[in-house]
């Protein structure tokens, strides 16, 4: 049955429809926001068939007396969001099972946040989550997601985590069939100003056919986040808990498919990076980073959509080599740098390819801004940050940083940016890698040609066949070489 997003509910009704609905019937525990969420169900009327318990435990040695103590103690954190979950959907079971569970789907709501405070000297975020069931005496489901408050005043977070809270429990129960309208019902009534959700997961035996790293996408791809994250396992992560004071390593590619430039650049990139001296080897987290531009460019003719086969694909090869995987809509350089800054102190490096490097440089792309490109090299090289060049070659000559040839009015600007250890060329590369072209070697996949695999890193290859992806028949006869073999482009 389809389902469709009734944009036109407003969080009073929402509200109301749950309390009216006589199966629907749990539990709020909420801390550090005050009670939003569950006073908008007291406000909507009819809440006595709905609502078993309220309760909010501030005090840190309350909490920790009923929901364990947090090893981290780090309050505002998914651990202490998950052992809220379990703690009050534990006790409903055991109370009310018996009573009436024949009738009830059961639901525990919990969020934990932290608000803007008196002062304004830290910045609103929360974890918020439902663990409930869709059939009386059936399995639970859990969805569990990270927001952050925007909000200049501390009341008004308070009034976006309560419309937040009471969305996401009305999608659990009503747009539970359908994640991408699930999704976008969580900002009805919302502003994208005032909060952004930037980690969602869904699990239970009703989203077995959902897939976490998909609904990353659509977090980015809906504009509900400019970033989003997931591990080599395929489950979602929150940024600042995977990065907080941690060595960033990233590297931007379109990996359709990856290629051994691409191994060869994160390799030598990160060992480099792992030589400062004001890096600590052991606290180093390396991010591979696809953009939304980067997923919708692909083959001459096709649209510019973002195909969420090709996607999986592309996420598929990067999880298979262990990677954590970056979705952002950061096309510029700089903006990644931002985001990245805001999350961790430490020195972080950037690795990129020499056609990156004269794209930094282009004044083109900065119109938008008012200073310019000063303005974007501002955000960009003022952090600790490090560019390392992987060379490219053209016309049987090898560019790196030493051949790079700013516009002369920047000549002088890139010069102090490479006497202050901003830019450095990547050493030790293979050389043979430069004669590989990423998109030839995806129609050598496609047209099913003889060689390909010699272009990629063995695990790819395997990957590749196994599960037919970027064109290749499995069933396809090896056709023998086509052309000259790849040729001299800069890898994407």
């Amino acid at each position: 049955m389809e389902v469709i997003h009734n944009k036109d509910l407003g969080t009073k009704q929402k509200a109301l429809a749950i309390n009216l609905d006589p199966q629907i019937y749990g539990s709020f525990a909420e801390v550090g926001a005050g009670q939003d969420v569950a006073a908008n169900f007291f406000k909507a009327g009819a809440s006595s068939g709905t609502i078993a318990k309220t309760m909010s435990a501030y005090d840190m040695t309350f909490s920790d007396a009923i929901y364990g103590a947090q090893e981290s103690r780090r309050y505002v954190s998914e651990g202490r969001l998950i052992s809220m979950l379990e703690h009050e959907y534990g006790l409903l079971i055991e109370r009310l099972a018996g009573k009436r569970g024949d009738t009830t789907t059961f639901f525990a709501f919990s969020d934990t946040v932290a608000a803007l405070n008196y002062h304004k000297t830290n910045e609103g975020h929360g974890w918020m989550g439902v663990r409930f069931q869709l059939a009386p005496g059936g399995g639970f489901n859990d969805v569990v997601l990270h927001f952050k408050l925007l909000d200049n005043e501390n009341v008004l977070q308070q009034q976006a985590v309560g419309i937040l809270g009471v969305n996401l429990i009305y999608a659990c129960f009503y747009y539970h069939t359908h994640p991408p309208v699930f999704l976008l019902s969580l900002m009805d009534n919302l502003s994208k100003d005032g909060i952004q959700i930037d980690m969602i997961r869904f699990e239970g035996p009703d989203f077995s056919k959902v897939d976490n790293r998909l609904m990353s996408l659509h977090l980015v791809k809906y504009g509900f986040s400019n970033a989003a994250l997931f591990g080599p396992d395929g489950q979602n992560l929150q940024p600042s808990e995977v990065l907080y004071k941690k060595h960033i390593v990233v590297i931007r590619g379109r990996f359709r498919p990856v290629i051994n430039v691409h191994m060869d650049m994160l390799t030598r990139g990160v060992k480099q990076f792992m030589q400062e001296p004001d890096v600590d080897q052991e606290n180093v987290r390396v991010l591979t980073e696809l953009t939304l531009q980067g997923l919708k460019e692909r083959d001459a003719g096709q649209s510019a959509e973002i195909d969420e086969k090709d996607f999986l694909d592309r996420v598929d090869i990067l999880c298979a080599l262990g990677q954590t995987v970056l979705i952002s809509n950061f096309h510029e350089y700089y903006k990644l740098v931002a985001f990245l800054s805001k999350i961790t102190k430490l020195k972080m490096g950037v690795v990129l390819g020499y056609p990156n490097l004269e794209y930094i440089f282009s004044e083109e792309h900065y119109h938008d801004l008012p200073g310019g490109i000063l303005e974007s090299f501002a955000t960009l090289f003022s952090r600790k940050v490090k560019l390392f060049i992987y060379p490219t070659l053209r016309n049987g000559v090898i560019y790196n940083c030493l051949r790079f040839n700013p516009p002369a009015h920047l000549v002088d600007l890139y010069r102090y940016l490479i006497a202050n250890d901003k830019i450095e060329d990547i050493r030790h590369y293979k050389e043979s890698n430069l004669q590989i072209d990423t998109d030839k070697v995806l129609q050598l996949i496609k047209h099913g040609s003889e060689g390909w695999e010699e272009y990629v890193p063995a695990e790819v290859a395997a990957i590749i066949k196994e599960r037919c992806l970027f064109g290749y028949a499995c069933d396809t006869v090896i056709k023998g070489k086509e052309g000259d073999g790849p040729g001299a482009h800069p890898v994407s």
